[in-house]
Formats: structure tokens, C-alpha cells, sequence
């Protein structure tokens, strides 16, 4: 589903990615892990198409596509999802609005006829109730006023109306207390542990695989992978530290 290849990438004039590659199949959930300033979430930056993080080498291939040829809704709607570690806030825009507007977005950019009002409605209220979001929260504006554990519910609801085919999450549990954890965990695998879409879960801890098991577990350092394995890998992490795996 995914191949990268040889990706370097930089922010500025600072190179962050130094020949990462990473192969990733439907039905795979990979874990991403490493220390701070490695290039975690430049990876999914880049991924995503992000301004101001520039390839200057390698490739990228999403199924048939040139993902790096591509603009950034031009990847969402091919079936790519960011999911971000601290999501934004957006004033004056509920989250209904917002979501519909995305939905039929990539709706039209496939050929597929929008969604209305009260499909989309009925859709969205199915997924906010599986994730344990009161549907209310849906009517006020994108995150103004969440929790952190609010946040990433509502993103987790994102997430199950767009209804990617491959998903990057980006430190997801970062913030999140027991109950969120598990509660994220559990619409991560309801919505994406299918045998047609896939994940790359980007973290620094053990905490999230509890949830969500991966099947590799990859060390980022310096920009590269330098170590692959399974979820027991990431016990080895947590045990250890970064320094001993990476060296």
C-alpha cells in the first residue's frame, strides 16, 4: 500500500530525513518510535504534503500513485489521513460543517456523490456515538473548548467519517489519560484494523500498543530506521531506552 524509498527530507536549510524507507501492506498496523528530534512527525509531515518540509530525494508510491507528485487534498482524497498531536482549534466552524464539507470534498474528487444533510447527519452521530462522543459536542465549533481527550475523540470521528484507506497518527495519546486512551485505542482498531486499509502509528511509548497491537514495531534515528521488529520490540524500547536499541 505504501513504499518509501530513500526519502530525505529537509525543514529549511536542516536535513531531517537522511534515507528512511519503509514498506507497508493493507492490513498492517506499524509502530514508529524513536527520540525526539529524530524525524517522527517530519515523516508524517512529509507524508501528508506539509509546506516548508521539502523532499530532496527518495520516492514515495501510495498503491499506483506518486504520492510526492501529488497535492495535499489530492492525497487525502486518494485515502490519506493525518491525524495530528495537538489538533487545531478552528473558530466559528462547527465540526458538523467542517466534516460534511471535507466528506463530500473527497466525495466529489472521486466521482461519488455528495452526501446530504441528514445522510450525513445520520453518519456522523454513528460515529460519534462508537466512539463515546456525545453528538452534541458535533454542533460546536472544530475542538474550541475540548479537552485533550475531547480532541482526539472528535479526531477519532474524523477519522471514521472520512474513512481513509491508510491513517498516520501522529502521537495520538499524547496527552490522553486512561479512559481516553482506551477509548481512542478502540476506534482505532474498529475503524482502520481492516484488511483493506492500513496504519502507521507514530509515539514514544508502549502505553498506545496495549490498545492498538502493531504488527512491526520500527526505531527512528537520526532520520533513518535502524531497527525493525515486533511489538516486543517496543517492550525492548520501554525497558531499555532508545539509546541502547539505536546504538
Amino acid at each position: 500500500m505504501l513504499k518509501i524509498e530513500n526519502l530525505h527530507a529537509s525543514v529549511g536549510d536542516k536535513p531531517i530525513l537522511k534515507g528512511l524507507d519503509l514498506a507497508i501492506n493493507a492490513g498492517e498496523i506499524h509502530a514508529i518510535m524513536g527520540p525526539n528530534g529524530a524525524g517522527k512527525s517530519t515523516l508524517g509531515y512529509v507524508l501528508a504534503g506539509r509546506p516548508g518540509y521539502d523532499v530532496t530525494a527518495g520516492s514515495v508510491n501510495f498503491g499506483e500513485l506518486s504520492l510526492l507528485d501529488m497535492a495535499p487534498h489530492e492525497r487525502a482524497a486518494a485515502g490519506l489521513f493525518l491525524g495530528f498531536q495537538y489538533p487545531v482549534e478552528i473558530p466559528g466552524v462547527s465540526n458538523l460543517q467542517f466534516l460534511r464539507e471535507a466528506l463530500n470534498a473527497q466525495r466529489r474528487a472521486r466521482d461519488e456523490a455528495p452526501l446530504s444533510g441528514a445522510e450525513f447527519l445520520k453518519l456522523a452521530r454513528a460515529q460519534a456515538d462508537a466512539l463515546g462522543l456525545d453528538a452534541e459536542m458535533l454542533k460546536r465549533p472544530v475542538n474550541v473548548g475540548f479537552s485533550g481527550g475531547e480532541k482526539k475523540r472528535a479526531e477519532m470521528v474524523q477519522m471514521g467519517i472520512i474513512a481513509p484507506k491508510f491513517a498516520i497518527l501522529d502521537e495520538t495519546d499524547s496527552g490522553l489519560d486512561i479512559d481516553a486512551l482506551r477509548a481512542v485505542g478502540a476506534g482505532i482498531n474498529t475503524i482502520m484494523r481492516k484488511p483493506d486499509k492500513a496504519v502507521l502509528l507514530i509515539t514514544h511509548y508502549q502505553r498506545l500498543l496495549d490498545y492498538v497491537r502493531p504488527d512491526f514495531v520500527h526505531v527512528l534515528a537520526d532520520g533513518r530506521i535502524v531497527r525493525t521488529g515486533g511489538p516486543e520490540l517496543a517492550l525492548e524500547l520501554e525497558r531499555e531506552g532508545y539509546g541502547a536499541i539505536a546504538a
